[in-house]
């Protein structure tokens, strides 16, 4: 079988004009098209590394250069990436001035005997590896607007945790970027990178860096990666949860719909998205919310790009 790579870019509203969806949609493309590249000239880790890094470069995303501001106006993200050969895996997360937290995920992964480095500590690795970025990168114009928005309908009232969720699903904001793939020697990984939700508190860790919550790679099973409330996600495991059910019987399609279901049934709608791909090289998406911003490719090719609901999938 030959390689497969699959992309999101986040479960959410998505109500972007369509200028902007015409943005997502081609970094959707070239995220799939960067992991088949990687693919072909290495493994299913270099696949997700580099779909990944793409998406967090171009700024589209809620994530990388496109991350999103904590309460105080600092950008602190969150990656994770998981060798479904080996078992292991290697995260960050609260870690600032690095462009791409994946490719320092990736390092954790294969420079460390650690899973999860978080923080302070995270950025002095990343100046051992040479991945810090200036902090200018992270900042914007549209951020900075985006940032006076969320805090004048949030700490008018009184910042609450909900009240921020809520105002970011009206606002139409996406979040977490993920990948999952498959290569010619069958093996499987996962990755997922996010910065968050806007305005949590400074040092708030996410799904997003938790193996079995954010992402999940197993080469007898499958690998997935999460997007959505990440509270939610790592209270259910939500990927480790699908896994298991794959792992029971369940086609890929009806082991991420149940997942979904199972997080619907106890924290409700507008709260999680997975993407998911069995080791026989089958793609799925599954999510509770009015979209989900998703790709996939294989054969040197993009296959598929679809964002809402109705979209023609996989």
């Amino acid at each position: 079988m030959g390689p497969v790579v699959a992309v999101h870019g986040g479960a959410g509203r998505w109500s972007v004009s369509p200028e902007e969806e015409a943005h997502v949609r081609r970094a959707l493309e070239g995220a799939v098209d960067a992991g088949l590249a990687a693919v072909a000239r290495g493994n299913a880790v270099d696949a997700v590394v580099e779909a990944v890094a793409y998406m967090e470069d171009s700024g589209v995303f809620n994530a990388g250069v496109g991350s999103v501001y904590t309460v105080s106006g600092r950008v602190q993200m969150d990656a994770g990436v998981m060798d479904g050969a080996s078992g292991r895996a290697g995260a960050v997360a609260a870690v600032e001035d690095v462009k791409n937290p994946v490719r320092l995920a990736r390092y954790v992964l294969d420079a460390t005997d650690h899973v999860l480095v978080v923080g302070e500590g995270a950025r002095e690795l990343a100046r051992a590896a040479g991945l810090l970025t200036a902090k200018t990168a992270f900042y914007s114009d549209r951020k900075n607007e985006m940032f006076k928005r969320m805090r004048q309908e949030t700490l008018a009232g009184r910042w609450h945790y909900k009240k921020v969720l809520e105002v970011a699903r009206r606002l139409g904001v996406g979040d977490t970027v993920g990948a999952v793939a498959l290569d010619r020697d069958g093996n499987l990984a996962a990755a997922t990178s996010t910065g968050g939700v806007w305005l949590k508190l400074d040092g708030r860790v996410g799904d997003s860096p938790i193996p079995g919550a954010g992402f999940w790679a197993d080469n007898s099973v499958g690998a997935l990666s999460a997007t959505g409330v990440g509270e939610v996600i790592t209270i259910t495991m939500a990927s480790l949860r699908a896994a298991e059910l794959m792992r029971a019987g369940l086609d890929v399609d009806a082991a991420l719909r149940r997942a979904v279901d199972l997080v619907t049934e106890r924290f409700g709608e507008d709260t999680i998205g997975l993407l998911g791909l069995d080791r026989k090289g089958r793609v799925a998406a599954a999510f509770n919310t009015a979209a989900m911003a998703r790709a996939w490719g294989a054969d040197k090719q993009v296959k598929r790009v679809a964002l809402r609901r109705g979209d023609i999938w996989p």
